[in-house]
């Protein structure tokens, strides 16, 4: 079943790294160091500090994001895609279009 819908699903992906693309490209202006000459309130500078933390949390998990989604395109044609690398059952494909670089089925990532 995974491959009758391989196309499909390699598509999504590419969208999908796109998207992660314009959206890594966004965080990295947003967690630019914060200049202490800056004319901003000591609250205000706290602030950005504390903002920045957020963005560069959510720079690491969209990279890491982007590194298993380009892993995933390389691994459409083993024939072991789409099985969950714990218990071996098919992945059922919305998961797949939803999380393709997900490697276990909702139940063991459950666990």
């Amino acid at each position: 079943m995974i491959q009758d819908n391989r196309e499909h699903i390699e598509n999504q992906i590419k969208e999908k790294i796109e998207k992660l693309e314009v959206e890594i490209v966004t965080l990295k202006d947003l967690t630019q160091p914060i200049s202490p000459d800056s004319a901003i309130g000591r609250v205000s500078r706290m602030d950005a500090i504390n903002n920045k933390s957020v963005n560069e949390a959510a720079l690491r998990k969209k990279k890491a994001q982007l590194i298993a989604l380009k892993e995933t395109v390389k691994n459409l044609d083993d024939p072991k895609f789409g099985k969950c690398i714990k218990c071996g059952a098919e992945i059922p494909i919305g998961r797949i279009m939803i999380m393709p670089e997900s490697k276990k089925c909702v139940r063991c990532a459950s666990r």
